[in-house]
């Protein structure tokens, strides 16, 4: 890696931390009003979408260690937004459901923080968006240690004329 290339990188490496420390600090809010923590929002989020889910499927979906997960769950079970019962076949795992008060939660607020999400990102155009979504994932990939999309298999992006070539692969 170059000189160059090392610079640029950290040049972009402190706008995403900036970029995402502002778009925090537009849901956060709303959070802080419903007592709970972007990890817990997550938590409760992943299992309405997905159902019940170990807290090993917790931890790999919200990004924290298994130790910050079990401390997660205690604090949602806790406030009774959250059950967590032991695998009948395994007794070492631990599954995690939603509560009815969870659920009540969760659904009412979850509409709300889409839409912070929305407001935060709006100074992007779709076009933009899938883009940056499309290389922040590519970046993820490459940081932890998966292969990226081959030199020559990356799709076209013009920034000048806002016209975008995208190719669409499953995720």
């Amino acid at each position: 890696m170059s000189d160059r290339q090392a610079a640029e990188a950290l040049r972009a490496y402190v706008k995403l931390l900036r970029a995402g420390k502002a778009v925090l600090a537009r849901i956060e809010p709303r959070l802080a009003a419903a007592h709970l923590t972007p990890t817990q929002l997550g938590v409760l989020e992943a299992i309405l979408h997905k159902g019940p889910l170990t807290q090993r499927e917790l931890g790999r979906k919200v990004l924290t260690s298994a130790g910050n997960m079990t401390d997660v769950v205690d604090k949602l079970e806790a406030r009774g937004l959250v059950l967590r019962t032991r695998s009948v076949h395994d007794r070492r795992i631990a599954v995690v459901a939603l509560t009815p008060r969870g659920d009540s939660l969760i659904q009412g607020l979850f509409p709300d923080h889409a839409r912070d999400i929305a407001a935060a990102m709006s100074g992007l155009s779709n076009a933009e968006l899938q883009l940056l979504g499309d290389l922040l994932r590519k970046l993820g990939l490459s940081a932890a240690g998966e292969a990226p999309p081959l030199a020559g298999d990356e799709p076209a992006h013009h920034f000048g004329d806002k016209s975008f070539d995208i190719e669409r692969s499953s995720r």
